[in-house]
């Protein structure tokens, strides 16, 4: 069975520098470039799995996780419902709920 191998702490601090680098850039292009917005949230989710760092979760709430899409009034509903935010992507039809209280 192979063992877990975690990348060296360096790499993993500078990775997490360039997902919030690559989510800041989609914030600026995402309503007039949604394409680059899109593959800005490729390239950050590509780099939280080569080297094994989580998104933050505020960052994680901000694209649709079926078709990676950058979450803005224009291509997102946001509803309230017994207790959950549901936000919908209008690109894909895709959903996800979250608790709140």
């Amino acid at each position: 069975m192979a063992r877990y191998y975690r990348k060296p702490a360096k790499q993993q601090k500078l990775a997490r520098e360039r997902i919030t680098e690559l989510f800041s850039q989609a914030t600026l292009r995402a309503q007039k470039q949604p394409e680059l917005a899109k593959r800005y949230v490729i390239l950050a989710r590509k780099i939280g799995m080569k080297y094994k760092v989580r998104i933050p979760p505020e960052l994680r709430r901000r694209f649709c996780r079926h078709c990676n899409a950058y979450w803005t009034s224009a291509n997102s509903r946001i509803r309230l419902r017994k207790g959950m935010l549901v936000m919908y992507c209008l690109e894909c039809r895709h959903f996800r709920r979250f608790r709140y209280k």
